[in-house]
């Protein structure tokens, strides 16, 4: 699989998304959530994204714990800043610069690896100002525990602020057909030499055609999404329906023509863009891989283009 340089961080040109191997998308197993990550290596896969929030640590132990004898391979992304610990109702977005150096070491620890590739702010914080928690990260950089820094989910202002601390390498925000919303930010990337990251581009697997709606379970938190319930779901169905009709044609899978459609983009928006497609299952792994050697033609992107204008309900 080719190479991308994601701000200084080469990583392979598609990721790895494991938080559902660990909640919020219905039951998953351990056995089966590692010879995922083991068979996305075989296949080129090295970009692995976690975060410590996702099964309240679960989910770092489970891809340490994969790669331990394989760590020289893989370019290893988490995340820290949502305190979970009151339960969910009373989340906390933390980035003060004591939490950030504890969250790092227990990070590590849960891991079992000595240094981060790239280390992410998950959500600006509520309770210090974006320049300590970068400050405090740049400190981790200083002692080799985090080699690049990331920030999620930001705007153009705190991305410069943040910047001016120290060098971000990439934003992880959510992107894909169906949401749009990093573009505005890709001039400011484009000059600070940051990449983008693009978390759910299968658009929580409703771009797939694959997803029963009234059969998600009550461990699934799609079956309460705007854009999967109600109306808004009924009417989102024309969007998967177009997708699946460019994937007849070009003799692909839908999820591979939504994943196509957003690694297309890097150059249209002046950035390196490499998409963190999760999967708790080798079968879809398999499927998604081949959307690297995909080209989508002028037909189907006049088809794609449209669907961020078509959507209906919002995010969450």
């Amino acid at each position: 699989m080719d190479v991308v340089d994601l701000g200084g961080l080469a990583v392979s040109a598609q990721g790895l998304g494991c938080m559902g191997m660990s909640e919020w998308y219905g039951p998953a197993d351990w056995d089966q959530s590692v010879a995922t990550i083991r068979r996305a290596l075989e296949l080129g896969v090295t970009f692995l994204d976690t975060a410590n929030a996702y099964g309240d640590g679960h989910n770092e132990v489970l891809v340490g714990r994969a790669v331990h004898d394989r760590r020289e391979e893989v370019q290893l992304a988490t995340k820290f800043g949502i305190d979970r610990s009151g339960g969910d109702d009373k989340r906390v977005l933390r980035g003060e610069r004591g939490y950030v150096k504890r969250a790092c070491e227990s990070s590590l620890l849960r891991l079992g690896v000595d240094t981060i590739d790239l280390y992410y702010l998950h959500r600006p914080p509520q309770d210090a100002e974006i320049e300590e928690t970068v400050g405090a990260m740049a400190e981790l950089v200083a002692q080799g525990k985090v080699r690049h820094l990331g920030l999620s989910e930001v705007d153009e202002g705190l991305l410069r602020r943040a910047h001016a601390v120290h060098p971000i390498s990439a934003v992880q925000s959510e992107y894909s057909l169906w949401t749009r919303d990093p573009e505005p930010l890709a001039p400011a990337m484009a000059e600070l030499g940051v990449g983008l990251v693009p978390y759910s581009p299968l658009g929580r697997g409703f771009l797939t055609g694959t997803v029963d709606r009234a059969s998600l379970g009550p461990k699934d938190f799609r079956g309460n999404s705007p854009r999967f319930s109600g109306e808004a779901g009924r009417a989102n169905e024309a969007i998967a329906d177009t997708v699946r009709r460019v994937a007849a044609r070009l003799g692909a899978q839908p999820a591979q023509v939504a994943l196509a459609w957003v690694s297309a983009q890097g150059p249209r928006l002046g950035i390196p863009v490499v998409p963190i497609p999760g999967t708790k299952r080798v079968r879809w792994l398999e499927q998604n891989v081949g959307a690297v050697d995909l080209a989508l033609d002028a037909e189907a992107l006049a088809e794609l283009d449209p669907i961020g204008d078509q959507v209906v309900g919002a995010r969450y």
